[in-house]
Formats: structure tokens, C-alpha cells, sequence
């Protein structure tokens, strides 16, 4: 698992949304975007985290970021989440893992003493020339939108 910094250039990616819409890393050519990482749709620590994304979008918005959530869940699931609380923004469904190994987020974890693979929640803050303009690693689910801001 490759770590990205502040500083290096964000890798290119494609996939598809809750849709089922193709998208892309070039999609967000001379925009801000703000990428973030999550292990699970609807599951408390990262229902906190997209709603706190949605509850700040507009905010987000004003300050020139775009969001794009990622996730190793399939299309369907990413739908039902984005219906369910209402999310304004896109969900890249990655089950292969490629965008989230691209970005050195898939790797080992450990929960109530078991370990397996899976996304270690990060956010990738991407300036206008696809640049890491910061990276937020220890994301607080409930304010997770006031941290980048």
C-alpha cells in the first residue's frame, strides 16, 4: 500500500456511480474535488461522514470543491445509500479496488481484534491541477465537512 502526500499528483481514475453513469478523475479537470475514501455504505461511522458531506455541501460548493464519495460497494447499494439520506453528490462503486488502491487506501485493518482487508477512511483534498493539496487521514464522521473546510 503506496501512501499519497500533500504534494503529489492524484492518480487517474474511471469507474461508475449509484447510477450506474461512467466517471472519472478527468471529470473534475480544473475543478476542486474533495475524494473521499469510506469502508461501507449505511453503517453508522459512515452515514455520519456522508451526511455531514450533505448537510455542508452547499458550503463545500461555495468554497469551489465538487464531492466524490468511494467505496468497494456495488452500484446497488451506493443507490439505495444515496436515496436513503438524500446524498447530492456522486458515489464511485470500486469493488474491484482499484481506485482504492490506487490512492494506497485498500490495506490491512483491524476491528475488535480481528484483522481483514479492506478502505481505511481517508480524504483526498485534489486542487484544480489534479495536485494532493492535503490529505485527511484521523476523518472525524460527524464533522468530517468542517475539517476540510
Amino acid at each position: 500500500m503506496s501512501t499519497l502526500t500533500k504534494g503529489d499528483k492524484a492518480p487517474i481514475f474511471t469507474g461508475v456511480d449509484q447510477d450506474g453513469q461512467p466517471v472519472s478523475s478527468s471529470d473534475y479537470a480544473g475543478k476542486k474535488l474533495v475524494l473521499y475514501f469510506y469502508p461501507k455504505d449505511d453503517t453508522p461511522g459512515c452515514t455520519a461522514e456522508a451526511c455531514s458531506l450533505r448537510d455542508n455541501y452547499d458550503k463545500l460548493l461555495s468554497a469551489g470543491y465538487d464531492v466524490l464519495g468511494v467505496s468497494t460497494d456495488p452500484v446497488k447499494s451506493h443507490k439505495k445509500f444515496v436515496d436513503k439520506f438524500t446524498l447530492p453528490f456522486r458515489l464511485l462503486s470500486d469493488t474491484e479496488k482499484t481506485v482504492s488502491e490506487a490512492f494506497g487506501v485498500y490495506g490491512l485493518k483491524k476491528f475488535m481484534g480481528k484483522e481483514y482487508m479492506g478502505i481505511n477512511r481517508t480524504t483526498f483534498l485534489i486542487d484544480e491541477k489534479g495536485i494532493i493539496s492535503d490529505v485527511i487521514s484521523k476523518v472525524d464522521t460527524k464533522k468530517h465537512a468542517e475539517q476540510i473546510l
